[in-house]
């Protein structure tokens, strides 16, 4: 049974830092002791009104799980990882948000720990001294290979997250990549555009998102039998912000290139574009339709909105926190890995002109 600290100073306590047992906030939730214990140990089968009565009435009377001592007796610390590559970029903010709600439904909390894109901070987060405070991992890796998969043989469960498959025997979950970046293509093609630039193609050392998303442009030209212009291929080296977009395309009109179409390989590249073609007195979606990918909240409130493909992010969020909590807890998990491809779907906004 976990134990739970009283914290110093709060109205209606009795111990003023006291270490205290459960009973008061099973009194005051109207459970047994035993419910709170299985809620703060992150049991998966109690009814969602359950634990939020006592979640509820944790947060109420100031209490706080001491995780030192529930590792000690459980085993476990009631705490999953979350490792992204950064929280500055939209959709990866976005996703720790949806993780930490799939997580209060689950009543384990989360730590969130940024890589910084490098190898390095990757490396961290799977052995880490925070390592010690997790029961497991959703990681979402950009700078290790597929020479490091043995790295990933560890002694807690991983998610993970993205698209760097190293092995079949990890759960992965993820989204539809190449089925996304072709939708976003092919609406364009329907909409009669034809010089469609694209931003963030992948260079010579790229791999993972750009190259799937790259397919998925390139086999919507070819299902139609048309040719691709180098010109309107746009790569960016420095990562996936409003800079780049606004550089990569400005790159493609100052190479002689008059692209009506664009599809960039997240919202904030194809923000940055639509900012540029603006300012040089294009007409977006008149003169240039832009088509983005992630569907994060900024989509919704640029002038013109922004079309993008939402890849299913609440949907990854959930798959993955509740297969990592089965990993953990042992009960109801798969017997061989996952591999979990959430739906996507275009939503249409207004950079691209309305459908006839």
């Amino acid at each position: 049974m976990a134990t739970l600290v009283r914290a110093r100073g709060v109205a209606g306590t009795s111990g003023g830092g006291d270490v205290a047992t459960m009973v008061d906030v099973a009194r005051l939730a109207g459970v047994s002791v035993k419910t709170v214990s299985n809620v703060v140990n992150g049991y998966p089968h109690i009814r969602a009104t359950t634990r939020d009565r006592v979640l509820g009435a944790i947060s109420e009377l100031g209490y706080e799980v001491n995780i030192t001592a529930r590792s000690l007796r459980s085993g476990r610390t009631g705490m999953i990882g979350l490792a992204v590559p950064e929280l500055a970029q939209s959709y990866f903010a976005e996703l720790a948000d949806e993780v930490l709600a799939a997580a209060r439904v689950q009543g384990v909390e989360v730590l969130i720990s940024p890589t910084g894109y490098t190898r390095e901070g990757e490396l961290a987060a799977l052995a880490g001294p925070r390592r010690r405070l997790i029961d497991g991992l959703l990681f979402s890796p950009v700078a290790m290979e597929a020479a490091d998969a043995s790295l990933l043989e560890l002694d807690f469960p991983v998610v993970l997250l993205g698209e760097q498959i190293f092995s079949p025997a990890i759960d992965h979950v993820t989204m539809r990549n190449v089925e996304g970046a072709r939708a976003a293509t092919e609406l364009l093609l329907d909409l009669g555009r034809r010089r469609i630039a694209v931003l963030g193609a992948p260079h010579e050392n790229a791999r993972g998102t750009s190259i799937l998303r790259f397919e998925g442009y390139r086999q919507a030209f070819e299902a139609r039998h048309l040719d691709l212009d180098p010109r309107l291929v746009a790569w960016t080296d420095h990562g996936w912000h409003r800079v780049n977009g606004a550089q990569a395309i400005a790159a493609v009109l100052d190479s002689g290139a008059e692209p009506d179409g664009v599809v960039a390989f997240n919202d904030a590249l194809a923000i940055g574009a639509m900012h540029e073609l603006q300012v040089r007195g294009l007409r977006v979606p008149e003169d240039v339709a832009v088509v983005g990918f992630d569907d994060t909240d900024d989509a919704r409130y640029t002038l013109p909105s922004l079309t993008t493909v939402d890849p299913g992010r609440p949907e990854i969020a959930r798959v993955a926190v509740d297969l990592l909590c089965k990993r953990i807890g042992g009960e109801g998990a798969p017997a061989e890995p996952v591999l979990h491809l959430a739906q996507m779907r275009v939503v249409e906004r207004g950079s691209t002109p309305h459908r006839r």
